[in-house]
């Protein structure tokens, strides 16, 4: 009887899951609010990229809040730090070094930290683009191996749309 119980909690949570995942967006809906997502998520916000997930959400239906909030889990704050590292070394691959500024020195002034954001800016906002573009593509092949996957189980009441919806 509490095995009977647990499997159909199991099924119910599993369904209800893939409901969530789904949602009502097609496949290149939830790939291209991933790839926002990690976008927005890759550039130095400095917390800011919550508050303009929010706003997208909120004025956009079709971008699925799921996927828009499930790249904070890829690129979250510890990873970042290895994305700033890598950010200014592309910048400064570039744009060249800044004048005045080594790694071995520990007296670097004021005066050199504009030359050391376009760096981190420019090497971020590539990155940014690369990131965002290799997650469409990943999204897109994990949002539609899952969907087959679950048409395959036969999920009769799980629809998922194939065509952009139409606002009416």
């Amino acid at each position: 009887m509490v095995r009977q119980r647990v499997e159909e909690t199991l099924i119910e949570v599993k369904d209800r899951l893939i409901t969530a995942f789904v949602e009502d967006h097609t496949s290149h809906e939830v790939a291209f609010s991933y790839s926002l997502g990690v976008f927005i998520t890759a550039l130095p916000s400095l917390g800011t990229g919550l508050l303009v997930f929010i706003a997208l959400a909120f004025l956009f239906d079709r971008i699925s809040k799921i996927a828009l909030f499930a790249s904070v889990v890829v690129l979250n704050p510890v990873v970042k730090w290895g994305v700033y590292g890598a950010s200014y070394s592309l910048g400064r691959l570039i744009l060249g070094p800044v004048p005045g500024v080594t790694f071995s020195r520990a007296d670097v002034s004021l005066s050199a930290g504009p030359d050391i954001l376009v760096r981190l800016w420019l090497g971020n906002l590539i990155l940014a683009i690369i990131f965002a573009v290799v997650g469409y593509f990943v999204a897109l092949r994990v949002v539609n191996e899952f969907r087959r996957r679950v048409h395959s189980d036969d999920h009769p009441d799980t629809a998922f749309p194939t065509e952009p919806a139409t606002d009416e």
